[in-house]
């Protein structure tokens, strides 16, 4: 719900003789999330990765949960001042740019991280949490694409999604 909510997304493509082209030049605004604690906005996924520049679906309308098993997925997340996420982990690579606000990072063992606009985060498959920071909405993007779960004494951690 941050002011400036509307986000423009543009997609680029080709025509058959392969010349470069623009698919689709549109806005739309993040939507609330179940809990009412932050709103999302999904912008694009592939299938697969490599992602396959073949493929004309709209990422955006292919049906993601939190990451796409195989694939990818990019989405802003608008966090509501006071919110919180569960704690989750999932297989996958993450990599959070905070663009507006601030926004603390938890760990499983109570580990506090904050981080402000222009901050990046890799998020490695760990258990974690996200925190809003003081009165005003944090934007974040996150690219998520699938990885190998992390390994404990040969057994692979499982997800934990909320």
């Amino acid at each position: 719900m941050i002011d400036a909510a509307q986000i423009r997304r543009v997609v680029t493509g080709h025509t058959a003789d392969g010349r470069a082209v623009v698919r689709s030049d549109e806005f739309f605004r993040p939507q609330p999330i179940p809990s009412g604690d932050a709103d999302f906005a999904l912008i694009w996924t592939t299938a697969n990765v490599p992602a396959d520049n073949n493929d004309e679906i709209d990422g955006r309308k292919r049906d993601a949960g939190l990451t796409l098993h195989s694939g990818s997925v990019i989405r802003v997340v608008d966090m509501l001042p006071g919110g919180a996420s569960p704690f989750h982990r999932t297989n996958s690579i993450d990599y959070g740019i905070v663009l507006s606000g601030s926004v603390e990072l938890e760990l499983d063992d109570g580990e506090k991280t904050l981080l402000q606009a222009g901050d990046i985060c890799v998020q490695r498959g760990t258990i974690h949490l996200w925190r809003t920071v003081g009165d005003s909405p944090c934007r974040i993007v996150f690219v998520l694409t699938e990885a190998t779960p992390f390994r404990v004494d040969g057994k692979p951690l499982v997800e934990i999604q909320p």
